[in-house]
């Protein structure tokens, strides 16, 4: 029997005007964990989406062979029934219903037309065992996390008898641990001889976990590396996904900063739905013009709650403290006021909140800055669309028109239009909230430049992100939360991950690491 459990031959898959892959092949070896990486739009979800049946056989060409046989897939079902399960990055779950139910979700226990419930929560029990969640099966999948949620797609797919187990960036929205855990658990089934291929960015999980890795390139296939005999560095990688080296991870900057521009002070939040809860606790910090300020923090430690409840109290609840800008207290009382104030914020979660995916480029870039185009009550059309092929021009947008629905772009170029969007509304302060997560290290490099751009310009932007060695090359000084507290603030020619991690566990219990 062959060692290759998947073999796929020049499979091509076209959209109208666009070539998303040209004659990839792709070996998987039985029993390995095979990486795929690749810029933004590179082919990887296209390709895996074509093994699983959801871009069924006759819209491609190319064959594809899975334990020595050729195999015809024509919807998701039939992938499943030989073994092969594929979890999305955007989770198909459904938050009403139990965990239990959600694992048997088509493929439900039951006997004479009636569902089992005693058979269905015990073998939901003994998968849940398996992938390391101690949660009751009948808990409503609401009430858990996303990094639990991730667990119940993998004991779903348990549940199928899955032999080739496919995850789409499956730890783009998890914290450090929830990330371990899930690793931990990719190499046990690794042990049971389930053979699983991960999509990541996450270069530094890659060469933890792979066996091997394939790299994809406006999709074709660049080549594929045995993580274990082969010369393989991060450099290679990245050179591999953008076709060029990138000698610096971050684009050179030499800051021009101005006078202070914007001050939050003893700025306090209450949880909307948990009474009595402080999120954010006598926070205070400042932003002068010119400058790039990074706000890091643990997750829960309330980074996201205070841009949020800053930002026209989009956020919370008993919120109190003072805003000034430019000299004079100011008062946010809603979202339409801190935009007349030149405030403005990038949400971390730009599918649910900052973008409709329905609409295209030029509705989008608009949204938050119609009275801009408004003559008489009318938005003029040709002036909006002028605006959005401005910045589709100016930000890198890689989409044929502004008419392009903004759904079908790459995370990457959603990020852009998101950018877009805010920039169009002429704001003095600009939070960033995560505007790299889930993007590859090329755009992520195009996002840098575009912030070291509005920096130039003289805005005040402010940055919170997981990732501090983003913080560390990006910003000019780095506040750190913990508790919902302001913990200290370190400049850029002494910051350092042990120094920010100190400061970000400060008043916590929790062990810097």
């Amino acid at each position: 029997m062959t060692d290759h459990i998947l073999r796929m031959h020049g499979i091509t898959k076209t959209f109208p005007g666009v070539a998303a892959l040209s004659d990839v092949s792709l070996s998987v070896r039985r029993g390995e964990i095979h990486a795929i990486c690749g810029e933004n739009g590179a082919g990887k979800s296209t390709l895996m989406k074509v093994l699983s049946g959801v871009y069924p056989h006759g819209g491609h060409d190319g064959t594809i062979e899975f334990d020595g046989q050729p195999c015809e897939f024509h919807n998701i079902r039939d992938s499943e029934q030989r073994g092969i399960v594929i979890i999305h990055q955007e989770l198909a779950l459904c938050p009403q219903l139990s965990i239990a139910e959600n694992i048997f979700l088509g493929n439900e226990r039951a006997g004479r037309g009636l569902i089992d419930w005693h058979r269905t929560n015990h073998e939901a029990a003994e998968l849940l065992d398996r992938v390391g969640l101690r949660e009751n099966p009948v808990t409503p999948v609401l009430d858990i996390g996303v990094g639990k949620q991730q667990l119940v797609e993998i004991a779903k797919a348990l549940s199928k008898k899955v032999r080739l187990l496919i995850l789409d960036e499956p730890t783009a929205a998890l914290n450090d641990d929830d990330s371990a855990h899930l690793l931990n658990l990719l190499r046990g089934l690794r042990d049971e001889g389930i053979t699983c291929v991960i999509i990541s960015h996450k270069l530094n999980e890659i060469a933890a976990i792979a066996d091997s890795i394939s790299i994809l390139r406006d999709g074709r296939m660049i080549e594929t590396l045995d993580m274990h005999t082969d010369e393989v560095t991060e450099d290679r990688i990245i050179s591999g996904m953008v076709g060029r080296d990138l000698d610096h991870r971050f684009p050179p900057h030499e800051p021009t900063i101005g006078d202070e521009v914007f001050r939050i002070e003893n700025w306090t939040v209450h949880s909307p739905t948990q009474r009595g809860r402080t999120v954010v606790s006598d926070a205070s910090l400042f932003l002068r013009r010119g400058e790039i300020v990074g706000l890091a923090g643990l997750m829960g430690a309330g980074r996201t709650e205070l841009a949020m409840s800053v930002f026209g109290r989009a956020y919370g609840t008993g919120i109190s403290g003072r805003i000034i800008k430019d000299g004079k207290e100011i008062k946010l009382n809603s979202v339409t006021d801190a935009i007349e104030h030149g405030i403005a914020y990038v949400t971390e979660d730009r599918k649910r909140y900052g973008l409709n995916l329905i609409e295209d480029i030029k509705r989008n870039v608009s949204a938050a800055g119609l009275r801009r185009l408004a003559k008489r009550g009318w938005v003029d059309g040709n002036e909006e669309f002028r605006v959005a092929e401005d910045y589709r021009r100016n930000l890198g947008i890689k989409a044929p028109s502004v008419l392009s629905v903004t759904g079908k772009l790459s995370g990457g170029n959603q990020q852009k239009v998101v950018l877009g969007k805010w920039i169009f509304t002429d704001p003095d302060v600009l939070i960033l909230d995560e505007p790299t997560r889930g993007i590859d290290v090329g755009a992520k490099y195009e996002i840098y430049t575009i912030i070291n751009r509005l920096a130039d310009e003289g805005k005040a932007v402010l940055v919170i992100s997981s990732e501090l060695p983003e913080l560390l090359g990006l910003c000019d000084r780095i506040y750190t939360l913990a508790a919902g507290r302001t913990t200290g603030v370190v400049d850029r020619a002494d910051a350092t991950q042990e120094r920010l991690m100190q400061l970000m566990t400060q008043g916590t219990g929790v062990a810097p690491r």
